[in-house]
Parts: C-alpha cells; structure tokens; sequence
C-alpha cells in the first residue's frame, strides 16, 4: 500500500475467497448476476445479526433496543431487524406503514419528527403506536383525533436538551432546533397533556448522530436520564418510557476507529441501576439506526469505461451520486473524504493504482472515489463502496437525470 494515501480501517467483515468478495456467502460476480443488474445495494443477514448479538452482550439485558427505520427502510431488511429487536422508530407515515406490514407489534412502534402531519398523527392512533410530541401543536391535534376515534393517544414527550452530543457528525439537540420541545417549555406542554387526558407514557432525547467516542455518547446519556428524571416530577402520570436516542457512529474516513462498546454498557448499567430506585416504571430505549445496518450493506457498479485523462485514470462505472449521495460528499460533508471503496472481483491480488471512480451523470460531482489506491481495473469489474448499509438509496436523488432507479437486494 502506497503510505502516501490515507488508510480506511479495515473493512473486515466480509469474507474474501479467491479474491471476490463474499456477501451472503454468495461471490460477488455471482450475486451481480443473481440480482441481474447493476448497480445494486446488497446487506448482508448475517452481518445484521452479529451486529445485534454484540450490542446485545454489551449492554445491559434491560436495556430495550430500537430499530431507527430512517436509516435504511427497506421492507425485507426491516422485517429481518423487527424480528431482532426490541421495537421500530419511525419517521413518517409511510415507514408506520411498512412497520406494521413487517408484522410489527404496534405497542413497539414509535413516531419522532418535527413536522406531522394531522393524517400522520390520525395513523398513529389509530395504529396504537407512540408519538413522541414536538411541539404544542401535536399535542391538541392528537387530543381532537383521540375523541374522535374514541381511542387513547399514546404521547412521549421529545425533549430539545440544554445540552449537545459532542463530537458527533450531527447535532440534534441543544440550542435552538427544530426537534423537540425546548426544555424549559416542557413542564407546561406536561400540564396541558395531563388537562387533555392523553396516555403520557415518558420522554426521548436524541441529542446527535454518528459519535464514535465512547465518552461523549456516556456524557449525553448521563444528561439525558438525568433530565428526564428532573421532568419526571411534573409528568401527569409515572414515566413508563425513556428513549435516551442513540448516536452509535460507524467508520467511515480514513483515521477513524470502531466505537468501544465497553464503557457505552457499563455507564447504562449505572443508569440502569438507579432506574430502578428513581423511575421503577421505566424501560429504558436506546435507538439506532446507523450502527445497527450501516456496516452490513455494500454499493456495487460496474465498470463501463476506463479513461485516461493527462495521466490521471478514471473508472467510469454505471453507479454514482443519484443512488449513493452519500458517498459522493454531498451529504453534509464539508470537505469531501473518500468512503472506504474497493474492485470487489479484484480485492487483493494483482497490480494496482491510484484512481478516481466516477459515474455516468453530467457533472463533476459524481464521484465516488477520489484518487483512491486500487486494483487496476477494466471495464466488466464490479467497483464496492463499503458502510453503505445506511442512508443510501432513500436518502439519495434518485430521479436526476433520469437514469435507472437501484435495486436493493438482501442476501
């Protein structure tokens, strides 16, 4: 490896055999033929349990774990995740819709976002699900939708904290923010749910995303508990939920390392501890998204064309920022970073080279790779984007320029 670029962490979690990648246990070469297209999204079960399994063993057993269906709300995979967790977020009536379809216990589903509608908050209801507020306006629209279906209107309250995850690649609490209810204005929004009779049942705090230090996540978690038992004392009724959000990062550029799990467990056992002592009805949530699909799914396009332009080598592939936003940089980096890409018919042997991957569409920022070290690669060889099992085709412009939606596979 030339020791001039920067190195990704390894992406280790799948299987290398004669030089292809193994997703599934199925070949590379092989799965592109069985999904008869590129480019495709492929995520892997058996990595999407491991990743439950090791949460599982580093948390403390009473911790309820959630899936945040935002990040990756694929049908298939989210029946898969159903079946492991402990209970779906979602973030709009579609996703309700694709919860409950899965076979979702709806006494296990929870709606967070700042912009509901009066249909969306209708669905829920009438779904049994738990909304978790955000603003005074929620709570009269679900007291009206209660009466009129006769039905109990399930309310957890998103609180916007005093405070930040620090560190973390997106802040969503702390200061003035479109999520939640502004800390010193909860106490008067658990007056009027209490007035209005709705089924108050706890508090959720989601103070950041993507944080792969272990010390910010236990800081926040601490203010988080600490907060919500603060409130506690005006809650109409005793606290039966408490989502502490989660902020779980993954690896993506060069120079960072995987999250320790350790102290993450150790400082919710704490909690968990005085829990029982301060908030005896409490389950207490953690939510994720990301850190639970994000490592266990692959981009792969192919090569269409390989150009040379005043010495630098460009791999066309047929793939690019209207189905992968994300790895392209145009998703909230400030400065473009490479995610970790390989030629997944070519990982290991043979020569290699610096060289950009690039896709189809008329403008320079299609690129999924920029100067990256790889195996020499021609036209027909399957190009990989690992940690691409979160945000990306939903969250990617699938309609620019018209090219052909992507196919998700799960394998």
């Amino acid at each position: 490896m030339n020791a001039t670029l920067p190195r990704h962490a390894t992406m280790s979690q799948f299987i290398v055999q004669d030089d292809c990648l193994v997703v599934g246990g199925i070949a590379l070469p092989r799965l592109a033929a069985r999904v008869g297209q590129t480019p495709f999204y492929a995520y892997d079960r058996q990595l999407l349990d491991a990743r439950v399994r090791d949460l599982r063993s580093a948390l403390p057993r009473e911790i309820r774990l959630h899936y945040a269906m935002k990040a990756n709300p694929m049908p298939a995979l989210v029946a898969h995740m159903a079946s492991r967790v402990d209970g779906v977020d979602v973030a709009s009536g579609r996703e309700l819709r694709v919860a409950l379809d899965v076979g979702t216990d709806p006494g296990e589903i929870s709606f967070a976002g700042p912009g509901k509608s009066e249909a969306e908050l209708a669905q829920a209801v009438a779904s049994g699900i738990l909304v978790n507020v955000e603003s005074k306006r929620e709570v009269e629209l679900l007291a009206g939708i209660a009466r009129e279906l006769a039905l109990p209107a399930r309310v957890s309250v998103r609180i916007n904290p005093d405070f930040e995850l620090k560190t973390s690649g997106m802040k969503m609490g702390g200061g003035a923010k479109q999520f939640g209810v502004d800390v010193e204005e909860v106490p008067a929004l658990l007056q009027r749910i209490g007035e209005l009779k709705l089924a108050f049942e706890g508090f959720h705090l989601f103070a950041g995303s993507q944080n792969l230090h272990a010390t910010s996540i236990c800081e926040a978690q601490d203010k988080s508990y600490a907060l919500a038992l603060k409130l506690s004392a005006a809650a109409p009724a005793p606290v039966r939920a408490l989502n502490l959000g989660g902020g779980f990062g993954i690896p993506y550029f060069p120079g960072e390392a995987p999250l320790d799990l350790g102290p993450i467990g150790e400082n919710l056992r704490k909690i968990v501890a005085r829990a029982r002592n301060e908030l005896p009805n409490a389950q207490i949530v953690i939510e994720l998204g990301r850190y639970l699909v994000g490592e266990a799914g692959i981009y792969v396009c192919r090569v269409v064309d390989r150009k040379i332009s005043r010495g630098q080598v460009f791999l066309v592939t047929d793939g690019g920022l209207h189905h992968h936003l994300a790895a392209s940089g145009n998703f909230g980096q400030v400065i473009r970073k490479n995610y970790p890409v390989a030629v997944g018919n070519r990982v290991g042997a043979g020569p290699r080279e610096k060289a950009s991957v690039v896709g189809p569409l008329c403008t320079p920022l299609d690129t999924l790779a920029d100067q990256m070290e790889l195996a020499v690669a021609q036209p027909g060889d399957l190009v990989v984007v690992f940690q691409s099992g979160a945000y990306g085709a939903t969250a990617s412009p699938q309609g620019f320029l018209s090219h052909p939606p992507v196919v998700e596979v799960l394998v």
